[in-house]
């Protein structure tokens, strides 16, 4: 592996979502397609799209590498919760396996370790070997799978005994306390942003 001498990190801004969306793009496109699974981003837009929101977000750090004054890579860091998650890291195909996306992952690690958080977590695609080897090294731990599902969902149907209905403000309190025995920590505030963000979506369908 060869190392690049220099790497500036720096905070990952709104006006650089379009480089570091093209680069997002281009890196989960080529790992994927080298495996024959569909690319979790299918879309340059969509890249761009995740990556503004992202950068935009107080409740999330995001960093960008460069090299030469170059953009070559960056990583986000989801702070909502007392345990860190990070992701997406994307390296420029031409800039990977030169030690960039180590330096970016371990800013990630040693920031949520000066903010005393708990933990970190992230989710990794199994069949890129190269991410699993350098998160092992970091030491992280593989704790379950998760299974992509693609397809139109089936019918609500209605199970005797159980509702299923849109969330509330009110469920926090609730779905905290259950999230703490399965997880071990609280997401309540990733909750109370989707529950706000169906009601835009509610409100913005039914016109009121």
């Amino acid at each position: 592996m060869t190392f690049v001498p220099k790497v500036q990190l720096r905070r990952a801004m709104p006006e650089d979502a379009e480089a570091c969306g093209r680069i997002f793009h281009e890196a989960f496109s080529d790992i994927n397609n080298q495996h024959g699974f569909p690319s979790e981003v299918p879309t340059l837009e969509s890249a761009i799209g995740i990556l503004m929101m992202l950068f935009s977000h107080p409740g999330f750090h995001c960093v960008a590498a460069e090299v030469d004054g170059q953009i070559v890579g960056s990583v986000c860091q989801d702070e909502r919760s007392t345990i860190a998650g990070f992701g997406p890291l994307s390296i420029a195909p031409d800039a990977q396996d030169r030690g960039i996306g180590r330096i970016l992952a371990q800013s990630m690690i040693d920031r949520a370790k000066e903010r005393g958080l708990s933990g970190v977590r992230l989710l990794q695609a199994t069949f890129h070997n190269r991410s699993l080897s350098l998160y092992a090294k970091l030491g992280f731990a593989a704790r379950e799978p998760l299974s992509v599902m693609a397809g139109l969902p089936l019918k609500q149907r209605a199970r005797p005994g159980y509702m299923v209905r849109q969330a509330k403000e009110s469920d926090l309190e609730g779905t905290t306390k259950l999230c703490h025995p399965i997880h071990g920590h609280s997401r309540s505030a990733e909750l109370l942003e989707a529950i706000e963000q169906g009601k835009r979506w509610w409100w913005s369908e039914r016109g009121d």
